[in-house]
């Protein structure tokens, strides 16, 4: 019987789950290194869609110690898949833990894994510290070793709406396809409707694109951010650089002259 992959994922997503990596892994708080591994794994807690680090206790450089902080409820439901929960509460078995570097105590940054297959395993928060791969610095939480991102220029007619008022349109996007999520067009500037959107607030990070802001629409919609951008962080990325996006969840799209259908996902 045929196996899809994508769904054969989802039913992973209770479990703890992890991959090696061989990349060279270190991370720092300023100046002071926390640790330095080369046996390091991308893992992924129960229910949760974001990965962390973790590695041999051996070859962490900071002293651990028992975890100060209050412990927490491990949340109900998965993290969304581009916004993660914090670090804790956990849905693993395991110890929370303090990270003492230097004169400082980070609590709560690590985690040590209670798993027989990853025993002497400890995660650590990816918030808490700055983190390399190899000699390159990691942006946001580690890249899914199992996703992968595609960008490709479009010729089609493309139309976004908002409570019947036209947000952008262009016959020349492109398009960006990622894992699981719903394609994403990018428009160019000068097709967009500027008089729309006012710049929000809002800045996310992504480990494969950069950081991104947000434009929303008053009057139009729920108020909610309706648009993002990314600038020049990765030079793969050049194809989106300072091009425009949109929440399909949120407006209503048209391609070549048919009105598509609004995506379910977390930003819904």
């Amino acid at each position: 019987m045929a196996v899809r992959i994508s769904q054969e994922l989802k039913r992973l997503l209770p479990q703890l789950r992890y991959e090696p990596t061989a990349k060279r892994l270190r991370a720092k708080l300023g100046d002071a290194l926390v640790l330095d591994s080369q046996r390091a794994v991308v893992l992924w807690e129960p229910d949760r869609y974001l990965p962390v680090h973790a590695v041999p206790a051996d070859d962490v450089v900071a002293r651990l110690e028992p975890d100060p902080s209050p412990g927490a409820v491990p949340p109900e439901r998965p993290g969304p898949p581009s916004s993660p929960f914090p670090f804790a509460p956990h849905t693993a078995d395991g110890e929370p833990l303090a990270v003492r570097v230097g004169g400082t105590l980070v609590p709560g940054a690590a985690f040590r894994l209670a798993d027989p297959d990853l025993a002497g395993y400890v995660a650590f928060d990816t918030e808490a510290f700055s983190w390399f791969e190899e000699e390159e610095p990691i942006l946001g939480h580690p890249r899914d070793p199992f996703s992968r991102i595609d960008v490709r220029a479009s010729k089609a007619h493309v139309r976004v709406l908002l409570d019947g008022v036209v947000l952008a349109d262009s016959a020349s996007t492109v398009r960006l396809f990622e894992g699981r999520l719903p394609p994403r067009s990018y428009f160019h500037p000068d097709d967009i409707r500027w008089e729309h959107l006012v710049p929000d607030p809002l800045r996310t990070v992504c480990p494969y694109k950069g950081v991104a802001k947000y434009w929303a629409a008053p009057g139009l919609g729920d108020g909610r951010p309706v648009a993002w951008s990314y600038g020049p962080y990765f030079p793969e990325m050049l194809q989106i650089q300072d091009r425009i996006a949109f929440f399909d969840e949120r407006v209503d799209v048209e391609v070549d002259g048919v009105v598509q259908g609004r995506p379910r996902t977390t930003w819904s």
